[in-house]
């Protein structure tokens, strides 16, 4: 990929190797954009360091600096190179490299992303709702943070296993099942596949709570249904299909990828317990404590420095998360086959995923070759700066959360555009998109790892770094084509250098690629949000500064048409990547 600074680091490690001899090639030559130059490399001070420690005389970085400069061959990508302060190498990258890999990007159906050389089989593990309960703001984070990972991964090549880790089993079921037969299996289902999940659990929480009769059929049911008796297993499985119908309309107003093929509940784990229980002890790994299983994985103590368990069988025979959990692995590993798993679940769990990463490789579920890892979701607050909750202080419901994303979408809209002539259909669709577009953007574009403020004003402008702003940028250079006459595809250029806002843009458009391999690898989508954001921002400028239909010659025309055909490429795809809607017009 034309990535400069990939480019002009792997032409540094051959001047180190020619300066210094091959072994010095392994050396990481820093390059980052500077205010002085396109781009600039550390190297000269790291080696001076090296160079020093096994010369045993102290080296000059400039110096350094200086003899890599002398074996660099660079002339066909910077048409400057200099030495600056202790030891930077300052580089200018020349207009025709630019140009020419711009070309590049705008010919290549892939934007010169390459596939993986080597594909994995990457487990995802995300979005996770409960039966019980009703999707809430919470686990919006969980379900699209975890649906662009794998759209990313999936991009490069990766073979992608979705595991929507569904919270189906549990002792709740028993009143609720109870309850589903009090109120009559037709009723219940039109109630849950309506969303009202909360009211459902509250009636029959009120019942268990206040009926013993009720709370007593409640308990025999659980036995039934953990001895897996045929009819309560119906309805427990009716329980199920119903409440999925209600969370599979959420996904769909998310646009999120996600089916009932990925679904991997609680309950596919249990016939696996046992045996999980018996390998662990027969191994050693699991030792009997105050009655109950335990694995005690080293380096995890408590305040009094006593070792803290992860328990997997309870003292009274039954299993927890833990269990489930160590069972999952196991079978992501040795079923699945995979390489690497990510688990987008809250930053409150932490402590419990590694110990179970650290009991799993004791165990040798999880062999050092398969790369495991949590990856934390920070709390969504309130303006309030508090856990985002409804004025009674209830969770937020996702679906009333983004049916008022897209009420507040259209209102902006009509400010915007007071003499709308598409049509009330097309208004419909372009204030979904835009105001699904917003509350997903919002939230990717910042570290899944951090809380942030939930704000519908901030989210919804069509200024600064928000979906809003990134679709209208879209939005406008697909005006510029019907404006033209002309579709995208025909834009071929050649591209050619003459602003600085073409050069810019043109810049910008190289980095497409680092920007989706660096997200996916830390799997964290910000980061391909920032550069999606720079990409906009840049061709903003461009807008400004360089007439497209307007240019002074068709050949000008030509090169400013194709800019803008690879930006409009890069944007939806990259938006695409964060599964971010991109309507035609705006």
């Amino acid at each position: 990929m034309p990535d400069p600074q990939l480019v002009l680091a792997a032409r540094v490690q051959d001047a180190l190797s020619a300066a210094f001899g091959p072994s010095y090639a392994d050396a990481d030559p820093v390059i980052r954009p500077s205010q002085f130059a396109d781009l600039q490399a550390n190297v000269a001070l790291p080696l001076a360091k090296r160079l020093q420690g096994e010369r045993g005389e102290k080296q000059n970085p400039r110096e350094i600096a200086n003899e890599i400069v002398a074996k660099l061959d660079v002339a066909d990508v910077a048409s400057g190179v200099e030495v600056s302060g202790p030891g930077f190498i300052n580089f200018t990258l020349s207009d025709e490299w630019i140009a020419g890999q711009a070309q590049r990007v705008l010919e290549d159906e892939r934007l010169t992303v390459p596939k993986a050389a080597e594909p994995q089989t990457v487990v995802v593990d995300y979005s996770a709702p409960n039966v019980a309960k009703e999707m809430h703001v919470g686990h919006l984070r969980t379900t699209i943070v975890g649906d662009s990972i794998v759209r990313m991964l999936e991009f490069l090549g990766h073979r992608a296993v979705r595991q929507n880790h569904l919270g189906d089993w549990g002792t709740q079921f028993g009143m609720l099942i109870e309850h589903l037969l009090d109120v009559g299996e037709e009723a219940a289902a039109a109630e849950l596949s309506a969303g009202h999940i909360n009211r459902f659990y509250q009636a029959a929480r009120a019942k268990f709570d206040s009926d013993p009769e009720f709370a007593e059929r409640s308990r025999r049911r659980v036995v039934t249904l953990q001895s897996g008796d045929p009819e309560t297993l119906r309805l427990w499985q009716q329980f199920i299909d119903d409440t999925v119908i209600y969370i599979n309309k959420v996904y769909a107003r998310l646009g999120v990828t996600l089916t009932d093929a990925d679904l991997a509940g609680e309950s596919i784990y249990n016939p696996m317990l046992d045996t999980v229980s018996e390998e662990l002890e027969s191994s050693g790994v699991a030792q009997l404590s105050d009655g109950a299983l335990c694995v005690f994985p080293p380096g995890f103590t408590g305040r009094d420095d006593a070792p803290i368990p992860l328990i997997i069988r309870k003292s009274d025979g039954g299993y927890g998360y833990a269990t489930t959990d160590m069972a999952a692995i196991r079978h992501r590993v040795r079923d699945l086959g995979a390489d690497r798993i990510i688990y987008v679940v809250g930053a409150d769990q932490s402590l419990h995923f590694q110990m179970v990463f650290a009991a799993a490789r004791m165990a040798g579920w999880l062999p050092d070759g398969v790369r495991a890892e949590h990856a934390q979701i920070g709390m969504v607050l309130g303006t309030d700066g508090k856990r985002f909750r409804t004025r009674s202080g209830e969770s937020v419901r996702l679906i009333d959360l983004l049916d008022e994303a897209v009420e507040r979408s259209a209102a902006e809209y009509d400010k915007v555009n007071p003499d709308d002539s598409l049509g009330p259909e097309a208004r419909a669709q372009i204030a979904d998109a835009v105001g699904i577009g917003a509350v997903k953007y919002a939230d990717l574009s910042v570290a899944r790892d951090s809380e942030y403020i939930f704000d519908f004003d901030r989210m919804i402008s069509f200024k600064g770094n928000t979906g809003p702003y990134l679709q209208y940028a879209i939005a406008r250079i697909r005006s510029i084509f019907r404006r033209a006459g002309t579709d995208p595809e025909s834009a071929t250029g050649p591209i050619v250098i003459g602003e600085e806002a073409e050069r810019a843009l043109a810049l910008q458009l190289l980095g497409f690629g680092t920007a989706v391999e660096q997200a996916y690898d830390a799997a964290e989508p910000h980061k391909l949000a920032s550069y999606i954001y720079a990409v906009a921002d840049a061709y903003t400028t461009f807008h400004e500064n360089c007439p497209v239909l307007k240019a002074p010659d068709e050949a000008t025309k030509a090169s400013r048409l194709a800019l803008c055909a690879a930006t409009l490429r890069t944007l939806t795809t990259g938006l695409g990547l964060l599964g971010v809607p991109t309507p035609e017009r705006m």
